[in-house]
């Protein structure tokens, strides 16, 4: 069975500019059918790149952001205005030039001590989302990335089996590069989600990128599409062999 459908790019800018255009479709159809839309956004030179599209694009074609409630799928433990912070980039790329309401920004807390962020995260996806603590939250999209190493949010290799199958839906956990601190939506929320674009773009990741894809990958990326019926991955890398 074939989990992954891989939508190749030419260049980093054709990539932005096309996947931008096909979310703010769905954006619009989630408007057009009056239901809101959840999304998880990520963090690194891509996303921001992409962000800056979906707002420019949005803004020329008058795009209504006011039924989409922003999510994040990790965050680095600093204040939200530190130069490390997720929410800071989607803020300046994004939800401040967009005009997005604050109660439609629900980020996670990373100035706070992690396991209170995590905590306050899941009870702010319960209350928003309508999920019962007994059940799993199902966003309509997450955005991720992809690291050198094949991490994806902020679920590193070898990172321990309380991580790895933690019911939890938000979790403190510790990465290998600066800030080590951070919290990042469990491998169970990125499953639930009704789509998963992964945007694998960058120097170096060409290695992950097939070991990702490959029957039997070893990481978190693999991981996550073994977990998943399909998950999209747009990238502008060579195609695997």
């Amino acid at each position: 069975m074939n989990r992954t459908e891989l939508i190749p790019f030419p260049d980093t800018e054709t990539l932005v500019q096309q996947v931008a255009g096909r979310w703010l479709e769905a954006v619009e159809s989630a408007a057009v059918a009056g239901r809101p839309f959840h999304v998880a956004l990520s963090g690194g030179r891509v996303a921001g790149r992409f962000m800056a599209a979906a707002q420019a694009l949005g803004a020329s074609r008058g795009t209504h952001w006011d039924h989409v409630h922003f999510h994040w799928g990790d965050e680095r433990c600093v204040p939200p205005d530190h130069a490390d912070s997720n929410y800071l980039l989607a803020q300046t790329a994004l939800l401040d030039p967009a005009g997005i309401p604050v109660d439609h920004r629900h980020r996670l807390r990373g100035e706070l001590p992690p396991d209170e962020a995590a905590r306050r995260a899941e009870a702010e996806l319960e209350r928003v989302t309508g999920t019962p603590a007994s059940g799993v939250p199902m966003l309509d999209l997450v955005f991720l990335g992809m690291g050198e190493d094949g991490h994806v949010a902020s679920l590193f290799p070898g990172a321990p089996e309380s991580v790895t199958t933690s019911d939890r839906w938000v979790l403190p956990v510790i990465g290998p590069k600066p800030p080590p601190q951070r919290l990042s939506m469990t491998f169970r929320v990125l499953a639930a989600a009704r789509e998963v674009w992964v945007l694998a773009s960058g120097a170096g990741k060409e290695s992950a990128l097939a070991e990702s894809l490959r029957p039997g990958g070893t990481t978190p990326l693999a991981r996550l599409i073994s977990l998943r019926a399909r998950t999209a991955i747009m990238t502008d890398l060579p195609r695997p062999a």
